[in-house]
């Protein structure tokens, strides 16, 4: 089940807000799954980008994403470096030169930071964050903990996108999470302007 929500800035309270939307729907049993740019967005991640000082070095590396891809701007880029660092961004860009010799894809962002990879940047569709660059969430296991004693639910937050990859980013519960994958894989919160992302997972009786 979607929830529709407000717009999610950095002034709500995440546990708050999620224990209001979820009161009367989700029971214990169930899981609360949030989208991990509504996690982010909370923690103050979103980010203009003519508010971010390009160096040299991220407006070069830039040129070598895919054009389609999260770094493809140089505010991404210069925001990836200072995630990551430099010089571990350097050497991801070197072992992803090399793995394209051998056909192989996504060795950038195994090398530079699995975080990196959920760097949504700017192209969204629901305003103001058309606007912006979204990094990632920080500490998402402890948020996702902090919803559920907020909510007494399991909790679960995921980057989900339209061409069916899930990326789990912090789960309190106990069990396999490989169901709750497949439920998530056709992106029930949506990457449009849906405004849903809270979704309750219910488990149905077969």
């Amino acid at each position: 089940m979607a929830i529709r929500t407000h717009i999610i800035t950095e002034k709500d309270d995440l546990p708050e807000v999620v224990r209001r939307y979820t009161r009367g729907i989700a029971q214990p049993g169930d899981v609360i799954a949030l989208s991990e740019s509504m996690v982010a967005i909370t923690q103050g991640r979103a980010v203009l980008p003519q508010s971010v000082k390009v160096g040299r070095f991220a407006d070069f590396l830039r040129r070598f994403a895919h054009p389609d891809g999260s770094l493809a701007t140089p505010a991404a880029m210069q925001l990836a470096i200072q995630e990551a660092g430099l010089p571990r961004v350097l050497a991801a860009a070197a072992a992803a030169a090399i793995g394209r010799l051998f056909g192989r894809r996504g060795v950038f962002f195994r090398v530079a930071d699995r975080g990196l990879n959920l760097i949504d940047d700017i192209g969204g569709t629901l305003y103001p964050y058309d606007r912006t660059i979204v990094l990632g969430p920080v500490n998402g296991q402890e948020v996702a903990r902090r919803v559920k004693e907020a909510t007494g639910v399991d909790t679960l937050i995921a980057d989900v996108n339209d061409i069916h990859c899930v990326d789990i980013i912090g789960f309190t519960g106990q069990e396999d999470p490989r169901e709750l994958l497949e439920a998530l894989r056709n992106n029930p919160q949506g990457n449009d302007d849906e405004q849903t992302p809270i979704v309750v997972l219910k488990r149905v009786a077969s």
